[in-house]
């Protein structure tokens, strides 16, 4: 098992919205980064917990953990010329970019960058590194389970 932050922008899916959706899962759809793509493609396996990180927003922080509920398969918006994650250099039969279904396990309090970095236990932590851009990243299992046992103070053998 390994332990994943994925952002989203609320504007486009909050996880208030994802555990709204049916099923309360959605597509991690147009990702656009090889590096986060190759992360869903080659090591993100169903049951791996998430941390649902609001991005680009007044408040970035983790607002709720949720869980990988598939293995990655094609992202659709690649082959729809409407879209804004169009690549016209993708086909049906030599897809380029592959998303993850994502499953809401629940919301927690939001805990925000400026938080994240009073934890000298979260110094190496990626979403904190400077210049970091990345959409998904893999969070180190002794991280996660500070957050989740430290921070949220919630029990990591419940979730």
């Amino acid at each position: 098992m390994r332990y994943w932050l994925m952002k989203s922008e609320p504007d486009d899916c909050s996880i208030d919205d994802l555990a709204a959706m049916p099923d309360q899962t959605v597509p991690w759809y147009g990702v656009r980064n090889y590096q986060a793509r190759n992360f869903m493609m080659n090591q993100m396996t169903p049951g791996d917990p998430v941390f649902f990180y609001h991005s680009s927003c007044p408040e970035p922080g983790i607002a709720g953990i949720a869980k990988v509920a598939s293995t990655a398969y094609p992202d659709e918006t690649q082959f729809e010329p409407d879209s804004r994650f169009y690549d016209a250099k993708a086909s049906p039969d030599t897809p380029r970019w592959f998303n993850v279904d994502v499953a809401f396990v629940r919301k927690t309090r939001l805990v925000g960058l400026p938080e994240l970095r009073e934890h000298p236990a979260l110094a190496n932590m990626r979403v904190l590194a400077k210049g970091n851009r990345l959409s998904i990243t893999p969070v180190d299992p002794d991280e996660w389970k500070y957050i989740v046992g430290t921070i949220l103070e919630l029990n990591p053998n419940e979730l």
